[in-house]
C-alpha cells in the first residue's frame, strides 16, 4: 500500500501540532578572507560575508569560489565582479575595511601586519550580527582570536572549503582591484598600459621602472615598506634606505 505524504512532511504547520526542525538547519556563518597583503601597490582589503546555509548553496550552484581561481585579466574581474553582486543580493551581512599603503608601512616596520590583520578581523566580527561560525582564513594568523570568540576557527585555505570565506575573498578581491584600476587610470595616459596588479612580477617591475626613470622616484601608493632591488641601479641604495627611513616608526596605527 502505498502511504501518502503528510501535510507536515511536506514542510506545513498542522494546527495544534508544534512546528517539526528542519532536517538541516539554516545556519549563519560569518567569513573573513583579505585581498592585497602581498603587492607592492596599493591598498589592502579585508572583508567579512555572513551566509546562511541556503544563501551558500544558492552561490556554490551559481560557481562561488576562490577568488583566485578565477584567473587574472578583464575577464576575471567581470566574473568576479558579477558574483560579488550576488553575494550582496544574499548575505545577510557585509563589511570591508581598506588598509591603505601608508597605514601597511607604519606596521610592517613595527612587525605588526598579522596583527593589524587581526585587529581588524576582531573589528568586523564586532560589527556582524550573532553567527552559528566564524570562519577566517589563515590557521596560525587568525587562531588567537578563538580566545576571544567561542564560535571562530581559523583554517587554511578556507576559501576552497567555505562558502562564506570565498565570499569574501571575491568581495575584497573586486574592491582591491578596483583600487588598482584607478591607479592604472592615473598613469598610463602617460606610461602606457599597466599590468601586473601592483604584485611582484615582472609586469609591475616594468612599470615601476618606467616611472623612476622618469620621476626619479616611487610613484605615491608604492609600499615603501617592500624591497626594490630591481630599481637600485636607477634610485641607489642609499636613496632607497632615505626613502624608506622616512617611514615614522613612532606613530600609532
Amino acid at each position: 500500500m502505498v502511504v501518502p505524504w503528510s501535510w507536515s512532511e511536506l514542510g506545513y504547520s498542522v494546527a495544534g501540532m508544534p512546528p517539526k526542525r528542519p532536517l538541516f538547519p539554516n545556519r549563519l556563518t560569518l567569513g573573513i578572507d583579505e585581498a592585497g597583503r602581498g603587492p607592492a601597490i596599493g591598498p589592502m582589503v579585508m572583508a567579512a560575508v555572513a551566509l546562511d546555509s541556503k544563501a551558500a548553496a544558492a552561490l556554490t550552484r551559481k560557481g562561488l569560489c576562490d577568488s583566485k581561481a578565477y584567473g587574472a585579466g578583464e575577464e576575471a574581474h567581470a566574473v568576479r565582479t558579477e558574483l560579488a553582486a550576488e553575494v550582496r543580493a544574499r548575505a545577510k551581512f557585509i563589511m570591508h575595511i581598506e588598509v591603505e599603503h601608508t597605514e601597511i608601512d607604519q606596521r610592517v616596520c613595527r612587525g605588526e601586519l598579522n596583527v593589524l590583520e587581526r585587529e581588524l578581523a576582531a573589528r568586523m566580527i564586532e560589527q556582524a550580527p550573532p553567527c552559528d561560525k566564524i570562519i577566517a582564513d589563515g590557521k596560525r594568523m587568525f587562531s588567537a582570536l578563538a580566545l576571544r570568540f567561542t564560535q571562530f576557527i581559523s583554517v587554511d585555505r578556507a576559501e576552497e572549503h567555505h562558502a562564506s570565506v570565498a565570499a569574501a575573498s571575491v568581495v575584497a578581491k573586486v574592491i582591491r582591484d578596483d583600487r588598482f584600476n584607478a591607479i592604472r587610470a592615473r598613469y598610463e595616459p602617460e606610461l602606457g598600459p599597466i599590468a601586473g596588479g601592483g604584485y611582484a612580477n615582472a609586469a609591475t617591475r616594468k612599470w615601476l621602472r618606467a616611472y623612476v626613470e622618469r620621476y626619479g622616484k616611487l610613484p605615491d601608493e608604492a609600499r615603501l615598506s617592500w624591497p626594490y632591488p630591481h630599481l637600485v641601479d636607477l634610485l641607489g641604495t642609499a636613496r632607497l634606505l632615505k626613502s624608506q627611513g622616512e617611514l615614522d616608526f613612532t606613530d600609532t596605527v
